[in-house]
């Protein structure tokens, strides 16, 4: 069974409930995940999973949040290369530049980039929540 990290950092609980979607769709399609918030992992764990879903809010002027996200994606860049990745986030302004600047981040650093970037303006209805288990399943079905 393929082993996922759903790695997270959420202010108000909506990329929260993206993640526990994920987990549950990536579950459901035969895969191992495992949830967890950005300030309970790191780079270092990464050597235990075989791909990763990634979900961090749009934050100020559309950027990663800078205070725990930022810094151990930056770390977490250097181990992307070859795997397989999804990012998903929650956004209350702007149109979601933040989200093609970490896929093309993303890109550079040699991910296999699943789909792209799942972003959800505010509270995801249960429409969002279902497009957060597809990405986990997605996921799944990159690793076989």
């Amino acid at each position: 069974m393929k082993k996922i990290a759903v790695v997270y950092w959420s202010g108000g609980g909506n990329t929260e409930a993206m993640a526990k979607a994920a987990v549950d769709g990536a579950n459901k399609a035969g895969g191992e995940a495992a949830l967890f918030r950005v300030d309970a992992f790191s780079a270092e764990d990464m050597k235990d999973y075989d791909g990763f879903l990634f979900g961090c809010p749009a934050m100020g002027a559309e950027v990663l949040e800078e205070a725990e996200f930022e810094p151990f994606f930056q770390e977490a860049e250097a181990k992307l290369s070859g795997v397989p990745v999804g990012l998903f986030g929650s956004y209350g302004w702007g149109g979601g530049e933040w989200m093609r600047q970490w896929e093309s981040r993303v890109k550079e650093d040699g991910a296999k980039l699943i789909q792209s970037g799942l972003a959800i303006e505010n509270t995801p209805d249960e429409k969002g929540l279902a497009e957060c288990a597809a990405l986990g399943a997605s996921l799944v079905k990159a690793l076989v």
